[in-house]
């Protein structure tokens, strides 16, 4: 748990970095590293069934992978850098989706709202969260240069 509040912070960090027009390479180090470290650690292995939160850890995988090739290996020269903010964006946007799932599963004050995860409170909360990883994202993929 404490490394996905890393994760998020640090994510949250580099987001503000590049929606300003800055690249911290620590901090995105950092994301990455963390981020990777979650969905690698919170896979639940060995388990019995394949869940949602495994597909969710496959594709924040995929996407991480595809940020740092597009960071490390490709040092974001021309579409490499739109790829770079998508997919970073993207991971972090997994991140809190997770966030807000368990929250509601684990806070005594939102699991009685949303119970089952159907209800309107909890598709209200994951549909703000991704009106402004929209709107970041985009902000981001505007401002941020190498």
């Amino acid at each position: 748990m404490a490394i996905s509040l890393v994760a998020i912070a640090s994510g949250f960090g580099m987001l503000y970095a590049m929606t300003t027009g800055k690249r911290l390479s620590a901090l995105t180090g950092l994301f990455l590293a963390t981020t990777a470290l979650t969905r690698l650690t919170g896979s639940g292995f060995p388990f019995e069934k394949f869940l949602p939160s495994h597909a969710i850890g496959i594709i924040s995988l995929l996407l991480l992978a595809a940020a740092g090739y597009a960071l490390y290996a490709r040092k974001l020269v021309g579409t490499w850098r739109l790829i770079y903010v998508m997919t970073a964006v993207m991971s972090l946007y997994l991140n809190v989706f997770v966030l807000v799932v368990q929250s509601f599963l684990k806070i005594p004050v939102l699991k009685p709202l949303a119970p089952h995860q159907t209800e309107p409170p909890f598709a209200i909360s994951q549909l703000v969260v991704l009106a402004a990883f929209i709107a970041l994202g985009t902000l981001a993929a505007k401002r941020f240069r190498v």
